[in-house]
Order: C-alpha cells, then structure tokens, then sequence
C-alpha cells in the first residue's frame, strides 16, 4: 500500500487545502476525494459540469484543480481555456487531467490548453501522488501569450508524451543560453501579441504586460540598459490608460528593434 513521506506531505500541503474535482462520473471523483483527504486536503469540493467548476473555482479560490476530459456537460479542455484566461485568482493553480482517453490527440489537446499533468484512468495512489508533488514542488516557468496561456509546454508531464523539450536537462546547458532563452520568448510573444490584438485584445495587453515585466527584470539581471529603457517604455504606455494596438506599436517595436533576426522570423 502506498504511504507518502511526511515531509513531502507537509511540504505540499499549502497546494492542498483547498481542492476543486471535475468529474461527471460519481464513483471517480469519490475515489479521488479519498485519495485527496488521505493526503491531507482540508476542503475537496466536486463538481460534474464545466459551468458550475467556474463558479466553485470563483468562490474558494482552489490551489489544485483535477478535472475530467469529457462529460455531458463538460470539456476539460475548454474548462481549462477559461481559467486561464480569466481575471480568477486561481487562474495559475495547477490543473490535472484525469482521464481514461490517453491518445496522442487528448495528450496533446490538454497540454495546449494549459494543463500542468495529465494522469490515464485507472491510476493508482502513487502515481497521482506524483503529479501531485510535481505540481507544488516543480514549479514551471508560466508563458502568458495570446495563443497559449498556462505552465512551460516543455515540461508538460505525462506517460505517454515523448516530445521534445520535455525535462529540465533539455533546457539551455548555461546561464547565458537561458537569459537568451527567455529574451528570445518575450520578444516572440511580443510580436504575436501585437500581430493579434484585434483577436483578443484583453490577452494581448496581458501578454505584453506580462513580457515587459520580464524583460525589465532581465535587463536589470544582465545590465543590459537598452532592454532596460525599451521595457521601462512599455511599462509606462500599459499604465498610462487604456492600451490599444495603436498605442502599443511604438513601445513594443522599439523592443522588438532589439531581437535578432531569426526571433522575429519564429514569432511569424
């Protein structure tokens, strides 16, 4: 029988204290209950459809989240979407999918909608308690873009994936590799979001908020005062009011003057 380490319990337990499951099927989701109490969760709350999960994740404000693939009245996929894309304070709790459909296609669905873990039904105790701790003890970068929201794709964990990427060795060998990493995926999700706006203009001010916070903090770590100026003046346009893509073309390509070539090329 699988008994967790009381260190590693304890360690968790902030991620567990409150707990929303999304599981149309009644049996599955008292089993997970169980589980989640025996690891100490102090309120597990359930729900069987996608528009009342919203709400229960409105209300408690869950720091774990498991949720179904398909039901009646539930797309986990599309569950996770609004999220993530929500103003909720859990919009960055980590999100588990549990589920018997374990194909290429459901993997994959659910790691690009924002998905930290994906786990096949049946599972057994040690197995979700794996996902579990991965979650609150492995924390992954977060990417805020208008074409994904949610956990670094290349982490994405699950039994079946194989794709690249997918661990921490497969991230840049040196420091510098890394800061250029993470420069090079701003300034992406610069481009996109200014290529996107009139889609989603709400996500696109959130992207570029998001990234002119990074870059100012990497222009600060590596003394880099061109970046740091060019951020600073996003910064100052997204506060100033209201942003609109007219008003967001002069700070972000004056960031994006400082990419090389072949970043702008990725970003389409």
């Amino acid at each position: 029988m699988f008994a967790a380490d009381a260190r590693t319990l304890s360690r968790i337990e902030p991620v567990l204290r409150r707990i929303v499951i999304v599981d149309p099927n009644l049996a599955s989701a008292r089993l997970l209950v169980d589980i989640m109490k025996g690891l100490g969760a102090r309120e597990v709350v359930t729900e069987n459809d996608e528009a009342r999960a919203l709400d229960t994740i409105r209300e408690i404000e869950p720091g774990l989240i498991f949720t179904e693939r398909t039901g009646p009245k539930l797309d986990g996929e599309s569950l996770t979407r609004k999220v993530r894309r929500s103003n909720l304070a859990s919009r960055r709790a980590p999100i588990i999918m549990c589920t018997s459909e374990a194909t290429a296609t459901s993997i994959k669905g659910a790691r690009d909608s924002g998905v930290h873990e994906f786990l096949r039904k049946p599972f057994t105790s040690a197995d979700l308690f794996r996902r579990v701790e991965n979650v609150a003890l492995k924390p992954r970068d977060w990417i805020e873009a208008v074409g994904y929201v949610g956990p670094d794709r290349r982490r994405f964990n699950s039994g079946e994936y194989a794709g690249p990427q997918k661990r921490k060795v497969d991230k840049p060998a040196s420091g510098a590799a890394a800061t250029l990493a993470v420069k090079d995926q701003s300034l992406r999700i610069l481009a996109a979001a200014l290529a996107q706006f009139d889609n989603d203009p709400i996500q696109a001010v959130r992207a570029a908020r998001q990234q002119a916070e990074t870059l100012k903090a990497l222009a600060i770590k590596t003394a880099d005062a061109k970046l740091a100026i060019a951020a600073g003046g996003l910064e100052a346009c997204l506060a100033s009011g209201p942003a609109t893509k007219a008003t967001l073309v002069q700070p972000i390509s004056a960031l994006l003057a400082l990419a090389e070539p072949e970043t702008l090329a990725r970003a389409g």
